[in-house]
């Protein structure tokens, strides 16, 4: 593990700024990617870079090819000198290096690109339904910000798993030369996965929400319980159905290619992911589950 450094981190906001600060730095390079609006999920992927790198490079960008015409590209939340300060040396929760804070005109110089990443068969279900493009935007800005950057590691949370899936096989089929790493998912002590649209929920919303850590739960059990698939998935759903959060869906996927288990996997485990919307926000959380050998 590398030591902490000393002071704030340098703010690159053009792609001039952000050379010059990584040619000032020599060693393995991690690099963490964002839109801001930064919580203890985000600085535990900070930590493990800290872990895995000499230095470490913050990307903190809206992205807004990841946002569809009816979506909250304009109300997400937005605290550049917040994050900064939770970026710096001192702050238990983590510390940064170099901090990339781009705006749109510099990510995307010549307007929104003609040339984007196709996410495949990974970006049309699930996530990829609900949210056409999605995928295919976060791709796209992944890439570009992985040329820039340059890292040796990159490091990404699984709460957006699918998400994960995405960027692993866009860096395995592309030959992109970067290791891909998997963080688990932080929560409040209630359960409740860490996100920046938690802001959104009302206290009786939050409540609510924690029926999606609840059904994960509930489908972990079932599967140690030596359940099918189908029954599995029914767990989980059951819980979220008794809250009455508005189900988008509940999936058992495989971890390497997000398509269904229909049956009990050769493997021994799978992803169950839920998605749920509570109020006005819409909600993600996703686990691991394994089946008894």
């Amino acid at each position: 593990m590398t030591e902490a450094r000393t002071g704030a981190p340098t703010v690159a906001r053009t792609r001039a700024e952000l050379e010059r600060a990584l040619a000032a730095r020599t060693g393995r390079r991690a690099v963490v990617m964002t839109m801001g609006a930064l919580h203890a999920g985000h600085l535990a992927l900070v930590r493990e870079a800290r872990a895995r790198g000499e230095h470490v490079v913050v990307t903190i960008f809206v992205n807004p090819l990841q946002f569809g015409p009816t979506e909250d590209l304009d109300r997400y939340p937005r605290d550049l000198p917040g994050d900064l300060a939770r970026l710096t040396a001192g702050d238990l929760l983590g510390d940064a290096d170099v901090v990339f804070a781009p705006g749109p005109d510099v990510v995307y110089p010549d307007g929104p690109p003609l040339v984007r990443v196709d996410a495949g068969p990974v970006g049309t279900v699930y996530e990829g339904a609900t949210r056409p493009g999605h995928l295919d935007g976060a791709l796209t800005v992944v890439l570009k910000l992985l040329h820039l950057t340059a890292p040796d590691v990159a490091l990404f949370g699984r709460k957006d798993v699918q998400q994960l899936v995405a960027v692993s096989r866009m860096v395995r089929d592309l030959d992109v030369p970067v290791e891909v790493v998997g963080v688990p998912t932080v929560r409040d002590a209630d359960g409740l996965a860490l996100s920046s649209r938690n802001v959104y929920l009302s206290a009786a919303e939050r409540e609510q929400a924690l029926a999606l850590s609840r059904g994960l739960a509930a489908g972990r059990a079932a599967a140690e319980a030596g359940a099918d698939p189908a029954a599995v998935r029914a767990a989980a759903r059951t819980v979220l159905d008794a809250a009455g959060v508005d189900t988008d869906y509940v999936a058992l996927v495989d971890a390497g290619t997000f398509a269904d288990v229909p049956e009990l996997p050769a493997a021994g485990t799978a992803v169950l992911a839920v998605a749920a919307t509570v109020g006005a926000t819409r909600l993600i959380d996703n686990s691991d589950v394994r089946w008894p050998r």
